[in-house]
């Protein structure tokens, strides 16, 4: 590298002008200077966690992770408990998921032996994480691609290329 590009780097990186100070903002910008008390919630003008609480799409949601089985999580609740677990509790989870403070647990790390020595790391939500995740995904899912099949793991079809008449490309594995 030449010293004269050397020394316009060194220029142009570390000029003294304004050094140790945060950038000043333009007088003309389209921020306010003063931060909002509320929390933004873009979800609540959409209605997204109101469409995740339906009882139909708790019911679907239920039922997926029920029929998943699956492992404790680090709450030690099985699958078969949900249910009476949801009938004490459901209102307040409700509401937490609604206002936007429910508090998901952390994960059980499980380490699963693999063929060749190693391990691999795992992690296992609780079952009612398991339920909400299911119950936000099928929400989710429904506004990003209505025409995709369920049983489908792969591109839509437009994607592809295809008519958009067609149903989507499954990538069977």
């Amino acid at each position: 590298m030449s010293d004269k590009r050397q020394k316009n780097q060194l220029v142009l990186a570390f000029t003294e002008e304004g050094r140790s100070e945060a950038p000043k903002t333009s007088q003309g910008g389209t921020e306010s200077l003063t931060a909002k008390c509320e929390t933004e919630r873009p979800a609540r003008q959409e209605q997204l966690m109101e469409e995740v609480c339906e009882r139909d799409n708790c019911w679907q949601a239920y039922k997926r992770v029920k029929a998943n089985r699956g492992s404790p999580g680090i709450d030690g609740m099985k699958v078969g408990e949900l249910s009476d677990y949801l009938k004490q509790h459901w209102p307040s989870i409700r509401e937490q998921l609604l206002c936007g403070t429910y508090p998901p647990q952390p994960v059980r790390r499980v380490e699963i032996p693999k063929p060749d020595g190693g391990v691999r790391k795992l992690g296992i939500p609780t079952v009612l994480d398991r339920l909400i995740q299911q119950a936000v995904m099928q929400v989710l899912q429904r506004r990003w691609d209505p025409t995709f099949s369920e049983h489908s793991q792969g591109v839509p079809a437009e994607t592809l290329g295809a008519s958009s008449g067609s149903q989507g490309a499954a990538v069977h594995c």
